[in-house]
């Protein structure tokens, strides 16, 4: 990743908690900025319709448009899911030849995962130290957490099918067309 390059990265999206974090990093002059995809969209009915991936790119074009990139600048984005929509418009607007995915690592990862890791603290939740290496282990911590605090639900990503064969997300289950982070 040489020359002047806009990277962009994502943080939270498989996480139990709050949406995802969308970074952006411009490496010539090390700015990053974020922003976050809300919970809602992670949530029954939009998490269905897969409105969240609409969203990443909203919040990619807004990015760019801060950093406002020059024409013969590269723009990487992660190879995540998330992202589908985003590298479409992307390559609409600025080109294939100037939109490459890749697996995020170094600075730009790093910033965007402390995005994320700040916004869940703002919940009062505080994340494992292992997080990344444990998964399973952070998923459970979270539904712990959400568990002792029912209030929080509302910051939860409800719309994973697999979630209502816990007690905790039964009401999912029962109705797909609501989120069941309304308690």
């Amino acid at each position: 990743m040489t020359g002047m390059t806009i990277i962009i990265d994502d943080a939270g999206s498989g996480d139990l908690l709050l949406g995802a974090v969308i970074g952006g990093y411009h490496n010539e002059n090390q700015d990053f900025r974020y922003d976050v995809i809300d919970v809602q969209y992670f949530q029954p009915p939009k998490f269905g319709r897969k409105e969240y991936l609409r969203q990443a790119s909203k919040i990619v074009f807004t990015l760019l448009d801060k950093f406002k990139p020059e024409a013969n600048e590269q723009i990487i984005v992660c190879q995540g899911y998330i992202f589908d929509i985003a590298v479409k418009d992307l390559i609409k607007k600025y080109g294939a030849n100037h939109i490459r995915r890749v697996r995020v690592v170094g600075e730009p990862q790093r910033l965007t995962e402390t995005a994320y890791l700040d916004e869940i603290r703002n919940l009062g939740y505080e994340p494992l130290r292992e997080r990344d290496e444990e998964r399973a282990k952070s998923f459970a911590h979270m539904m712990s957490w959400l568990k002792a605090n029912p209030n929080m639900m509302k910051y939860a990503k409800t719309g994973w099918p697999r979630l209502g064969r816990y007690p905790l997300f039964e009401k999912c289950k029962e109705d797909k067309k609501t989120s069941c982070a309304l308690y």
